[in-house]
């Protein structure tokens, strides 16, 4: 099967927690009206954060993209109208209201189309391998992240990891459930424990599943509830593992530890 080109950029997020003032962590005024805006991606850590994810996806092999933004995102379309992209060929879609990750992806069908895609955070910079190799796939799949390397190689710190879902896998390699914030001491050890970083290849039809479910407690339609939806219904999701770290821009004191992390990465759109 022919390796796929499609991804889709969840960025439409309200950012809350990156609004929040930290007295600990100094940002410069563009940084700080950014974080304020509640768009994570557009922050800079050298430059705009979504350039590195963007330039990581054409890295893997990915020409086709995606950014699922809201209708007051006007400054994103902006900034990449200005670029010249070469290896990337730019859509958007608008979900109107953030109603949820599986209302963002429903955003995206007209885009996806007959293809199938992968699914990604904006506010995420993923392994080049991991992506490359979901590309390479053939089926439905995720990446998932051993607890203990996301320690190790990420900017996450241990108590918001276990904030994450954690997949249940069955012999044979594929998803069997996932399960929100496990209780600690619970099940097997760190460096076993597989964490869900949002990031997934899917068929069209995962789309009537994003569309079918109910909400969640929190008043959103969620992305992992689709996917157990899909699996319960027969979908096979085959679960590829990375030991790699993925950079994660979420609070204000992750700025300068993702600006770090990203000294010295080319970004080649």
């Amino acid at each position: 099967m022919r390796p796929i080109s499609k991804a889709v950029v969840l960025a439409r997020g309200l950012g809350t927690r990156m609004r929040r003032p930290d007295p600990t962590t100094q940002l410069d005024a563009s940084q700080s009206a950014t974080a304020d805006s509640g768009m994570k991606a557009m922050i800079s850590v050298g430059r705009p954060f979504l350039d590195y994810v963007l330039s990581g996806l054409a890295d893997a092999g990915y020409n086709e993209v995606c950014l699922v933004i809201g209708p007051e995102h006007d400054a994103v379309r902006e900034h990449y109208r200005g670029l010249e992209m070469r290896r990337v060929r730019l859509h958007f879609a608008v979900q109107s209201e953030p109603r949820g990750t599986a209302d963002a992806v429903l955003s995206s069908e007209c885009f996806v189309g007959d293809d199938e895609f992968i699914v990604l955070n904006a506010d995420n910079y993923y392994p080049t391998d991991a992506l490359r190799k979901l590309r390479e796939l053939g089926s439905p799949g995720t990446v998932m992240f051993p607890e203990e390397s996301l320690v190790l190689n990420s900017n996450i710190p241990g108590e918001r990891i276990r904030h994450f879902a954690y997949a249940q896998v069955n012999e044979h390699g594929f998803l069997a459930d996932l399960v929100e914030k496990p209780p600690q001491g619970s099940g097997s050890k760190a460096d076993d424990r597989l964490v869900s970083m949002n990031c997934w290849r899917f068929f069209p039809g995962i789309f009537e599943f994003c569309r079918s479910i109910p909400l969640s407690p929190r008043g959103e339609y969620e992305l992992p509830s689709a996917v157990m939806a899909a699996v319960r219904a027969g979908m096979a999701l085959r679960v590829l593992t990375s030991d790699a770290g993925v950079l994660d821009l979420s609070v204000r004191s992750d700025v300068a530890r993702v600006t770090e992390h990203l000294k010295g990465v080319e970004v080649s759109l």
